[in-house]
């Protein structure tokens, strides 16, 4: 939109609504994954009798596979359409659950959690791209939002359901009953449209203005915003092209890949994947463990909350910084009480508290919103290479963090390595001021005006 231009906001309609959360729970099947295997680990380990180092390659399979999926996303979204890569990446979850209940060996689960995570991969790159592409831009934080929403609320059904199946040690009914809402959301699927954007791409503009029509409601925002993206079409490179031939779209893709990176080593997956055996190394039984993680998984959902509330209203980078502090507080203290030994009721009670506290300022923060930047900062024309790029060093960093924790542990010991993940939290405080886009009530089209005429990082948003 132009300097010159009017505003033009509205709230979303029906139609808009319905869309973005049918898309967004492709976040649901990423944190059934993520909840199913914590609370499974401990029961596949005790059956096949394995090491901890074989635990961290099934529980880190899931993420090579994302990778991969992540990597073949980009050009899958870009050819078959946001749409269907989402349906592709439903389908294989479902196959992938059921090869994980079946799996008669520890190197059969660990290619079915591969299978598994080629979906997540490729739904976690497609969905925040369709909902940035479909959400208006006065709700379009709170409606990417949603999708990490969708990964809590996953947690969470997971981490209840490895409880009520704990009692029997039932492992492969944890990791095959997710199959079911992996049906569910493949048949819903079907209700959606395809982005404007992406028809607008493949020269489909009928169909592309349908679409606006049926989203924006208001004939003055379809036009603006058609407009607004076929100008940004006229520009004829794409992906890797644009990425060897410019340094602006250079700068945004390394942002995105910096964001990624900090969104994993805040330490949150490491909660998520192991959350019984830390409270396991607090002192509690193994029931104890369970309904603990449970309200991990409860905790995580509640205050995602925050972020939809606020993410349009407070902007993202205040956000961000209170997140990183909170988290960093919460692991700090554990860090200390497990220095000192935790011993008797009250530590063990303070422990959990500030390990829930930690979860708090994930969820309002770095969970969501490094999602909604990352979707956000990429010009139209370089998006699937964009967040292709950034999604995949998701994976590769989530993969690292689930292989690597137990061994943390073991070699470092329990205190330094929660104090080594509360001093990466310290440090992208830093990293979020002198980097770090204000992108709120912002336009795509005008955060890539910003970036591809050289503006500062920081700069680019409002």
């Amino acid at each position: 939109m132009n300097a010159a231009t009017p505003s033009v906001t509205a709230r979303p309609g029906a139609t808009a609504l319905v869309t973005c959360v049918l898309a967004a729970l492709a976040g649901l099947m990423f944190g059934l994954d993520i909840g199913v295997i914590s609370g499974a680990t401990q029961f596949i380990q005790a059956e096949f009798g394995i090491p901890d180092d074989t635990i961290e390659w099934i529980v880190s399979a899931m993420m090579f596979g994302a990778a991969v999926g992540a990597a073949a996303a980009g050009w899958m979204s870009n050819a078959l359409g946001r749409k269907r890569s989402l349906q592709l990446g439903a389908a294989l979850f479902v196959v992938g659950s059921l090869l994980c209940g079946m799996a008669p060996s520890p190197s059969s689960l660990i290619v079915a959690r591969f299978v598994l995570g080629l979906a997540i991969g490729l739904a976690a790159f497609a969905a925040p791209l369709y909902l940035a592409e479909v959400a208006p831009e006065d709700t379009r934080g709170a409606m990417i939002s949603l999708y990490q929403l969708m990964i809590t609320i996953g947690i969470l059904v997971a981490f209840l359901s490895d409880t009520a199946f704990s009692y029997s040690g039932s492992w492969r009914w944890m990791l095959g009953i997710i199959a079911l809402p992996g049906i569910l959301f493949l048949l819903g699927l079907v209700l959606l449209p395809d982005s404007p954007r992406w028809l607008l791409m493949r020269n489909r503009r009928e169909e592309a203005l349908q679409v606006l029509a049926r989203l924006r409601r208001d004939p003055q925002l379809v036009a603006r915003e058609a407009a607004d993206i076929e100008e940004q079409l006229r520009t004829p490179q794409t992906g890797w092209r644009l990425f060897l031939e410019n340094a602006n779209f250079r700068r945004s893709v390394f942002l995105g890949i910096m964001l990624q990176l900090v969104q994993q080593f805040t330490g949150m997956n490491v909660v998520m994947y192991y959350a019984p055996r830390i409270f396991h190394d607090m002192g509690y039984d193994t029931a104890s463990q369970m309904w603990f993680t449970a309200i991990v998984g409860a905790t995580n959902v509640l205050a995602t909350f925050i972020a939809i509330a606020w993410v349009d209203r407070w902007g993202r980078k205040p956000i961000l910084y209170v997140g990183f502090a909170v988290m960093a507080l919460g692991l700090g203290v554990v860090g200390t009480l497990m220095d000192g030994g935790i011993a008797g009721r009250a530590q063990q009670l303070v422990a959990v508290g500030m390990l829930l506290l930690f979860i708090v300022g994930f969820a309002m923060s770095a969970g969501p919103l490094i999602w909604v930047l990352c979707s956000e900062i990429q010009p139209l024309k370089g998006r699937d290479f964009g967040i292709a790029c950034s999604t995949v060093t998701n994976w590769i960093a989530n993969m690292a963090v689930g292989a690597t924790f137990l061994s943390l542990l073991n070699g470092i010991g329990h205190a330094a390595t929660f104090w080594l993940y509360a001093a990466l939290n310290l440090a992208f405080i830093g990293l979020t001021w002198a980097l770090v886009p204000e992108t709120s009530g912002v336009t795509l089209e005008q955060v890539e005006r910003k970036l591809m005429r050289g503006v500062r990082l920081r700069d680019i948003g409002r």
